[in-house]
């Protein structure tokens, strides 16, 4: 499948929003999470907290009814009271059992029960309206073991209740860590998505450029490889082209010009004259034939090196800084050109040069090939034993 350009930003803009989407749905899910799980402890902590509140009410009014029958004569409407509160009280615990799934809560809370069935028994003997010392004495107990079963069990609550909090700290702790961990992965794809997607976008650029670059060296040799089909690889295509003619041109102007130096190496070898032609770098680029042989040199000896750096006379070297400096014609300059012989050295087993014979005296005319700018100027020297007319 290939996108466009175009089409290949807006999906970027798209991911990204994507991804903003998701995080904060994300972030909403953990903090609505935790919220649901704190309300829900906080709302069954608040129930039991009230509840216990009316055992703890009950239970005290169960203890002051039981002093009450204790030390007067119970009358009838004391006795029906007391077993309102006993009901109340089996009723109340019933309640709070449902809120426990610990089994030692169950337990002391099902002890509790039973005190309050017993107690509610005792109520109902008719033998209490004479002050039977053995049923006021079970009253007295069963409510002590009422009172003290609600004591242990207050213990566990006490201890629950510190569960509770640990439970909390953990959620919002649990919380916290998802969302964090959230928040890096998000961070960490923002960063791998902000390296992705730009680069793709830039890379077929970057090649583009490169292949520019390669042009401004006059490298012909380059090709932009981008297959999409899109406005870029458009662009591709038809810069493939362009240096596809430019390189046919480059050749068509290289074989023009090895023509070109052809001829004007036929010429001036026709000549018979010695010509010797330099840059504005005073770099040798060309020198015919008689040139050669009066310097007693060969073509790797003198092209495309400086004239400094060369065994070439110095009259023939000052001529030619001369008319760089100058930028200009000089006629009719003195040269001598040494004789050479080429002998064997018995110490050193090597060639050396010495002067031999009489030097070659003439005059040379430099004519400078100016162009627009002065680094791309040509200075041609012509020598000859006549002067120039």
């Amino acid at each position: 499948m290939h996108l466009s350009l175009k089409r290949r930003i807006a999906a970027s803009f798209i991911i990204a929003n994507f991804v903003v989407l998701v995080m904060g749905f994300t972030v909403f899910f953990f903090l609505d999470s935790l919220n649901t799980k704190i309300s829900s402890i906080t709302t069954n902590s608040n129930k039991i907290s009230l509840l216990t509140d009316e055992v703890r009410i009950s239970a005290v009014s169960i203890l002051k009814m039981q002093k009450k029958i204790l030390t007067t004569p119970p009358s009838t409407e004391d006795l029906q009271r007391l077993e309102t509160l006993c009901e109340g009280f089996q009723s109340q615990l019933q309640r709070l059992d449902t809120f426990y799934t610990e089994v030692e809560a169950k337990k002391i809370i099902s002890k509790m029960q039973g005190y309050v069935d017993a107690l509610k028994t005792i109520v109902g003997k008719t033998s209490l309206f004479y002050r039977d010392k053995a049923g006021l004495s079970t009253v007295n107990e069963l409510t002590d073991k009422i009172l003290e079963a609600f004591s242990e069990f207050q213990d566990i609550q006490y201890f629950q209740n510190e569960q509770r909090d640990k439970q909390v700290r953990s959620i919002i702790g649990e919380t916290r860590r998802n969302m964090l961990i959230t928040l890096i992965i998000t961070f960490l794809g923002t960063i791998l998505l902000s390296l992705i997607i730009p680069g793709k976008i830039a890379m077929p650029f970057k090649k583009i450029n490169d292949a520019v670059r390669e042009l401004q060296d006059c490298n012909f040799d380059v090709s932009i490889y981008y297959n999409q089909e899109d406005e870029i690889g458009e662009l591709a295509r038809e810069l493939n082209k362009m240096i596809t003619s430019m390189k046919k041109f480059e050749q068509l102007r290289q074989d023009r010009i090895s023509v070109e130096h052809r001829k004007f190496d036929t010429l001036a070898n026709m000549v018979r004259k010695n010509i010797i032609i330099s840059n504005a770098k005073s770099e040798i680029i060309y020198m015919n034939n008689t040139m050669y042989s009066l310097l007693e040199m060969q073509s790797d000896d003198v092209m495309n090196k400086n004239v400094n750096e060369t065994l070439i006379p110095d009259s023939i070297i000052d001529t030619f800084e001369t008319a760089i400096k100058r930028r200009s014609k000089i006629e009719n300059a003195d040269i001598i050109v040494p004789r050479r012989k080429k002998i064997l050295n018995p110490e050193t087993n090597e060639y050396e040069f010495e002067e031999s014979e009489e030097p070659f005296s003439g005059y040379a005319n430099v004519i400078p090939i100016r162009a627009k700018e002065s680094n791309l100027d040509y200075y041609m020297m012509i020598i000859s034993k006549e002067v120039f007319v």
